[in-house]
């Protein structure tokens, strides 16, 4: 059997306290093995963001624990996490999250600039990276004025910065039109299969879940259903 890349047993994340406490997770059971696609998919408030953004160590849980290639996550500092997520994930939003103002090679480059890489580097990093989804032209170009599409590439372009291990997509093509969407779709698929990068994507629409390798069903806080079989 594969030992999972993440793995995360009896998942429980709680908002407030007392009577007016909402159980947003209520146990979840779940092991991602590395280069799959996984579609986590359900309505608004089922809590299929709320488990995403704890896979990616944006949140901590309240209960349970998530293991990263055997490192208990819970044991880490916030410094140390920091550092995990920058070095291992890459992150793509159905809203931009960019700087308007900034030039995209410098959008692009920010997690270098995180983690202290130097100017050289991170220009050549960055380029390479913008080269990857066919922008480089756009380097110089402020992020505010950019198409849809063109603003999610640089996303995708700035989640590819750190070589990740895992990108985390919540709706990516939320915001684009269906012919842009489609290309977006056909970017992370290709990431997944050419470079074996994991893909985790959050999402309610049924076509794009189906493209993945497995689907799990959130609803209400619990896991209610799971296609495909984790290969073994």
């Amino acid at each position: 059997m594969t030992t999972p890349l993440i793995s995360v047993r009896g998942l429980h994340k709680a908002y407030g306290s007392g009577a007016t406490a909402f159980e947003a997770l209520k146990g979840v059971d779940l092991d991602i093995v590395e280069g799959e696609s996984l579609a986590i998919v359900g309505k608004s408030g089922s809590g299929k963001s709320t488990l995403m953004h704890l896979l990616a160590l944006l949140d901590r849980p309240t209960a349970g624990s998530i293991t990263l290639e055997g490192t208990d996550t819970s044991r880490l500092s916030q410094g140390q996490l920091n550092k995990t997520r920058n070095r291992a994930f890459g992150f793509v939003f159905q809203q931009f999250f960019l700087n308007a103002s900034a030039s995209v090679l410098d959008n692009v480059t920010l997690p270098l600039t995180i983690a202290g890489a130097p100017r050289r580097e991170r220009t050549t990093r960055g380029m390479a990276a913008l080269a990857q989804l066919g922008i480089e032209d756009k380097a110089t170009n402020k992020a505010n004025d950019l198409s849809g599409g063109q603003k999610q590439r640089v996303v995708i372009s700035r989640a590819l910065i750190n070589r990740p291990r895992v990108i985390f997509a919540d709706e990516p093509t939320g915001n684009l039109d269906s012919v842009t969407g489609a290309k977006v779709e056909e970017i992370l698929f290709d990431l997944n299969r050419r470079q074996g990068i994991t893909l985790v994507v959050v999402t309610h629409d049924e076509d794009l879940a189906a493209r993945c390798d497995r689907s799990i069903y959130v609803r209400d806080g619990v896991i209610e259903e799971s296609t495909k079989e984790v290969a073994a």
